[in-house]
């Protein structure tokens, strides 16, 4: 396992739909995941640091972990298979160690607001420009491709341009309400 940390978070143009970019902490490789909206807007208010008056599902997931007694102590970004990314949660508790299966965006938004370092499979990191060739059972081509500057929009903004945009936001923004 080697650490990485999120170096950016962006749209992917050729299928509209976010992408969070791990980088490890002492190198040059990635591993990008593909996520949903409400992961990547989750994931960008904790990085911002933007203060939310209700807590969001990542904020509870922390709420819940903490009391219980327990203690994120790190997340595990294990695998790809057929295109779906796998993580775990490792979390420390008086009675042991309890290892729960998540979903890597949302083992990252917790991750961050606990502080806890993230772990990637060596396998699942790659160059930029690299192409990979085989998936983890060595048949057919990976599902993993390194982020292309063509192809990447990036969404970095300062806590105050997140801030206007969510005020912005409406009901039919998020694709299932009809206004």
């Amino acid at each position: 396992m080697v650490e990485v940390s999120v170096s950016r978070l962006g749209l992917d143009g050729s299928s509209n739909t976010y992408v969070v970019v791990l980088r490890e902490a002492d190198g040059e490789r990635v591993l990008p995941i593909w996520i949903g909206q409400a992961e990547a807007e989750s994931i960008l208010l904790q990085i911002n640091s933007v203060p939310r008056e209700r807590p969001l599902t990542h904020d509870l997931c922390k709420t819940l972990i903490l009391g219980l007694g327990g203690e994120l102590r790190k997340v595990h970004i294990t695998k790809v298979s057929n295109g779906t990314y796998y993580a775990e949660m490792h979390i420390a508790r008086a009675d042991g160690l309890v290892t729960i299966d998540a979903r890597p965006s949302d083992s990252i938004a917790v991750a961050l607001r606990c502080g806890a370092p993230i772990l990637a499979d060596e396998s699942l990191l790659i160059t930029p420009g690299d192409e990979t060739d085989e998936d983890e059972d060595g048949e057919g081509e990976s599902q993993v491709i390194p982020p292309k500057p063509d192809v990447m929009s990036t969404l970095e903004m300062t806590a105050e341009q997140l801030k206007d945009h969510l005020a912005n936001l409406r009901p039919e923004d998020f694709g299932k309400f009809k206004p």
